[in-house]
């Protein structure tokens, strides 16, 4: 992904550097991953389903999220994106904690990590 037009842009405050990014993302995507893992497997008579289907749901906008701002330069779609992310987040937070509680609290990092982004997304949005 070509980051020039990144780099251009006017940056709000706590922006981390770039390299930030990929052991973050790597790690919540661990995360994430065991999450939804110990929900599929708890021996349950919950409905799994809609929560399986609300996680699926916030997964999609979070890979939307990154060639809305980065390859269409659209922050502000970008912005819409993330807020409905977080929404699906946390209803799957709800949803999970319901199944399974260390699979909730495994999501709170990402939960965070979300939140700080739809700071700097916002911030890109209003400097840019």
């Amino acid at each position: 992904m070509d980051l020039t037009w990144y780099e251009t842009l006017n940056r709000p405050p706590f922006t981390p550097p770039s390299w930030v990014f990929a052991p973050a993302w790597t790690i919540l995507y661990t995360m994430m991953f065991v999450s939804l893992i110990l929900v599929i497997r708890t021996k349950t008579f919950e409905n799994k389903t809609n929560a399986i289907i609300l996680f699926l749901t916030q997964l999609l906008f979070n890979f939307l999220w990154s060639p809305t701002f980065f390859y269409w330069h659209n922050i502000k779609m970008a912005f819409i994106i993330i807020i409905l992310l977080l929404i699906f987040l946390v209803a799957t937070i709800a949803f999970f904690y319901r199944i399974s509680k260390l699979s909730a609290f495994l999501l709170i990092p990402y939960l965070l990590w979300i939140c700080f982004a739809i700071y700097l997304n916002f911030g890109f949005m209003v400097m840019n």
